[in-house]
């Protein structure tokens, strides 16, 4: 049992958007194995009520507040340093005392970093062993963004992606390992960072298949005769929001086409004002819910038509779960193990999500079946424990004693 510093940008509790899901699970991990001295920040008022649940994982713990209109107003700073807005964005020196203070006063073996900005709080401690999970490459994620935008929002993205990318790569340059959501995020990051290559790896996201399962005790939150067709995520995250929009626009109009009780229900936590707006006739928009597993078991389809779309889709292995048809863009599916056409749809223009869908509704029998398969594959390739054991070789087993 090690001394593990473990750094996350958001309280990894509760566990219900992506980011969180996978920083949850290694929390889980690392403190089945070792004293975990967590640091990290609270965005949203709703997650203060969870730091006693995150505490009983840890041997210390830092919250920061951070105010997310005012973090992005003092990160503006950084177009005059020349550096990613992101660093200045999460900049915290309560935070940093914190670190420093458990450095001098505990014999920490190890660091475990999650996400490229938190890695600014270790980089005066070079002696320090650390491993950093990037999740995504999230510079690109930014270069991403900019032709949806235009000046000089569209400026402002490309210019966090490129000042991003000089920064993972002086991060991974530093790192014993760094570890992506995928082999396709690995791959991306070692063709841009080839000098760090050799020490780049993948741990895939699982998904807890006790949690995810199907119930009778599930009791259906929808009306009498009607067909949910229904999308999860967090409704503040832009790459939703402009998936909700395009396939509100493109897809349900078509798919609405002689079947009068057929609605798209939009499921998650803070929705915006331009997600509020879809709601109406035949769209639901629930915000907040407490738990997210009968809209997932009720639904007749599950789609994720992500265009904007880094690493492996949490969502989409939580439908699998659930042993529901998902159809998923071909940027979602393509990160995902599954047999296409048999556990898995995925479409690319309207015309392949109208007419993948339109197959679903039309064969239920048909539905249900690549639902069961679908949780048999999550049963079989994306257990949690096999996925996280990856980084246990990078981290000492005692103190002092490196893991061989």
């Amino acid at each position: 049992m090690a001394n593990i510093l473990y750094l996350v940008h958001r309280l990894p509790y509760p566990p219900n958007k992506g980011d969180k899901v996978r920083s949850f699970h290694l929390l889980k991990h690392l403190a089945a194995r070792h004293r975990v001295f967590l640091g990290t920040f609270v965005d949203d008022p709703d997650d203060l009520q969870h730091i006693e649940t995150v505490r009983a994982y840890c041997t210390d713990l830092h919250v920061a507040r951070l105010n997310p209109r005012f973090a992005k107003l003092r990160s503006l700073n950084a177009l005059l340093a020349g550096a990613p807005l992101t660093l200045r964005y999460y900049r915290d020196a309560g935070l940093r005392d914190w670190v420093d203070q458990i450095c001098r006063s505990t014999a920490i073996d190890a660091a475990v970093v999650f996400c490229s900005a938190m890695a600014q709080y270790v980089e005066h401690l070079p002696r320090l062993p650390r491993v950093i999970d990037f999740v995504d490459v999230d510079s690109a994620k930014w270069t991403q963004y900019a032709p949806d935008h235009r000046w000089p929002m569209s400026w402002l993205y490309r210019r966090e992606g490129a000042t991003l990318l000089d920064y993972e790569r002086q991060v991974a340059a530093t790192a014993d390992r760094s570890f992506f959501v995928t082999e396709a995020e690995a791959s991306l990051f070692s063709r841009q960072a080839p000098e760090c290559a050799i020490r780049v790896d993948a741990i895939c996201n699982g998904v807890d298949a006790d949690y995810f399962s199907p119930s009778p005790e599930q009791a259906n939150p929808y009306a009498e005769g009607e067909i949910p067709v229904v999308f999860t995520g967090a409704m503040d995250y832009h790459p939703n929001i402009d998936a909700v929009r395009w396939f509100a626009t493109n897809v349900l109009p078509r798919l609405k086409e002689g079947r009068p009780k057929l609605r798209f229900t939009i499921v998650g936590r803070s929705p915006t004002a331009e997600v509020l707006a879809l709601a109406g006739e035949s769209i639901t928009v629930t915000g907040t819910v407490p738990d997210v597993r009968p809209y997932l078991q009720h639904a007749t389809v599950v789609v994720a038509p992500l265009r904007i779309a880094r690493g492996i889709q949490n969502k989409i292995l939580e439908a699998m779960a659930m042993g529901k048809a998902v159809v998923a863009s071909s940027e979602c599916a393509g990160a995902v193990d599954a047999v296409t056409d048999e556990e898995l749809l995925q479409a690319s223009t309207p015309d392949d999500y109208v007419a993948a869908i339109d197959r679903l509704l039309r064969n239920p029998e048909q539905a249900a079946s690549i639902g069961q398969r679908a949780r048999k594959r999550v049963l079989a390739r994306y257990s949690w424990e096999a996925h996280l054991s990856g980084i246990d070789r990078y981290l000492p087993d005692s103190a002092g004693k490196e893991a061989r």
